[in-house]
């Protein structure tokens, strides 16, 4: 039998607890098959030589109920859309007290890395390093979360949803990944850049 494609999760944030459905487990089941299979059709054959008819056949289902669940290609491959800006927001939200919002973020942005760094992790790497609509559309879905990760920080530093500041500190942050991605050193990339944007945040933070 042939193993799952490796996948990375984003850290989880906290659940409400609130009970699934029937209807939603069974949609849960084949938005996720249809995302193995997907992943391990790219894996194995490339991204350009398979088509979402293949995909749809694969996971035992329709082409219409493919696009049911997702919108196109690209986003079969990164599926957890929703997922990471929920996990980006918590880590915000839900902080260690004493814990700065930029500490917060770092952490997170680093463990996303380390998860990047896995060596079951490689072959997906890869896939979307080099496939340009895979690599465009990454940098494109991770950039969507700036809107809702801006307000978490205005909410958390007291300031108004709109403020300027905390639309370009969400910004910043979330756009080293793209600096970050093509360094040798990642890791200290990602350092070095979040102890720049602290240095700024808390000269901010003292004018507010």
């Amino acid at each position: 039998m042939t193993e799952p494609a490796p996948r990375i999760e984003p850290p989880a944030p906290a659940g409400t607890g609130a009970p699934v459905g029937r209807r939603e487990r069974k949609k849960a089941r084949t938005r996720q098959a249809l995302a193995d299979a997907a992943l391990r059709l790219f894996l194995e054959r490339g991204y350009e030589q398979v088509g979402v008819k293949e995909i749809a056949d694969a996971a035992d289902v329709s082409v219409t109920t493919l696009f049911k669940h997702f919108a196109g290609k690209e986003a079969l491959v990164f599926d957890l859309d929703d997922d990471i800006e929920a996990a980006l927001v918590a880590a915000v939200r839900d902080r260690a007290p004493g814990q700065s919002i930029l500490q917060a973020l770092r952490a997170y942005v680093l463990l996303t890395e380390d998860h990047a760094a896995r060596s079951d992790f490689t072959a997906f790497a890869r896939l979307v390093a080099e496939t340009p609509a895979l690599r465009d559309y990454a940098q494109r879905m991770w950039m969507r979360h700036e809107t809702a990760l801006a307000r978490a920080i205005a909410h958390e530093a007291g300031a108004p949803e709109d403020d300027i500041t905390c639309a370009a500190l969400a910004h910043f942050a979330l756009a080293s990944r793209t600096l970050t991605n093509q360094h040798p050193t990642p890791r200290r990339a990602t350092e070095e850049i979040f102890t720049l944007l602290e240095r700024g945040w808390e000269g901010v933070q003292r004018e507010g």
